[in-house]
């Protein structure tokens, strides 16, 4: 056994459960969490933390939570630091969630741009903190609603979130009867092949082309060329404190054409002075125009 193990049970416990659990364990993960994702878990989380974290500690067959923080925090616990940051972060998504956003979505970006696009032009989207991809596969489907022949066109989606795991979920493209139940049956049937032995459904290579899935850190570098019509963010930055939701307001808006669209999630407010709503969780630069 560690020392670290054998000196965790003399600090009281901050969770009663299998593991012991300090308040000790509960700061290291918390900064370690903020450092590499810019989330702020507030003690109120310390619960959350353990029931989602022990079953990594019991996975790893580790003695304590003393042992599972030395790990992480270590440099051979690149790998298992992964693993932390995706059980720590929620992934909850659907198709078509908020449903509002893709109709302004249609109205407010797509249907004007659609002549030019057709005409050659760029024209370029993102899903910021896209999940297991039904978001920008819902984005994916109300361009072709707009514009049927985007695929051939130069017209494209990025899609990325932190968690390589949920990338590579969006990537591969494949869904359960469940989660394909919002889809409008008229694209379901068009966008959506059913395999029925196994209970699936799979993205067709004409929405797939339409998208790239790639890893990206919301408070790291962002590899971005060139801005976007549209930028989908919701539900992210809620989990940021304040100066760090500022920052990624207005590292978007860098990144934004003068007539673009910025959706956030139904409980956040953009509180950049240089965006102004245009309801519904809407956002647009001031004095943009298309």
């Amino acid at each position: 056994m560690s020392s670290a193990a054998r000196r965790a049970p003399q600090e009281e416990a901050l969770v009663q459960g299998e593991y012991h659990f300090t308040e000790a364990d509960f700061k290291a993960v918390a900064a370690m969490l903020h450092a590499d994702a810019g989330i702020h878990l507030p003690p109120a989380k310390a619960t959350l933390v353990y029931s989602r974290l022990a079953k990594r500690v019991r996975t790893l067959r580790l003695a304590s939570f003393a042992d599972y923080v030395a790990l992480v925090a270590g440099e051979n616990g690149k790998d298992e630091r992964i693993n932390m940051l995706a059980a720590l972060t929620t992934n909850v998504t659907r198709y078509f969630r908020e449903p509002h956003h893709f109709d302004l979505l249609r109205t407010q970006v797509l249907q004007p741009l659609a002549d030019a696009a057709k005409a050659g032009a760029r024209v370029r989207l993102w899903s910021a903190g896209c999940s297991t991809g039904q978001e920008p596969y819902s984005m994916a489907m109300t361009v072709l609603s707009v514009i049927p022949e985007a695929a051939r066109l130069d017209v494209k989606i990025l899609a990325t979130d932190i968690d390589p795991n949920v990338v590579e979920t969006g990537r591969r493209g494949i869904y359960n009867e469940e989660a394909v139940s919002p889809v409008p049956k008229e694209m379901r049937d068009r966008y959506l092949k059913r395999d029925r032995d196994a209970g699936q459904w799979v993205v067709t290579p004409e929405l797939r082309s339409l998208i790239t899935f790639n890893e990206l850190n919301l408070i790291g570098d962002w590899p971005i060329k060139g801005k976007f019509d549209a930028i989908f963010c919701r539900n992210v930055v809620i989990y940021f404190e304040e100066p760090t939701q500022e920052r990624i307001w207005g590292r978007f808006r860098t990144h934004m054409q003068p007539h673009a669209r910025l959706y956030v999630g139904h409980s956040e407010r953009v509180g950049d002075p240089r965006f102004e709503t245009d309801g519904l969780t809407t956002y647009r630069l001031k004095g943009g125009a298309l």
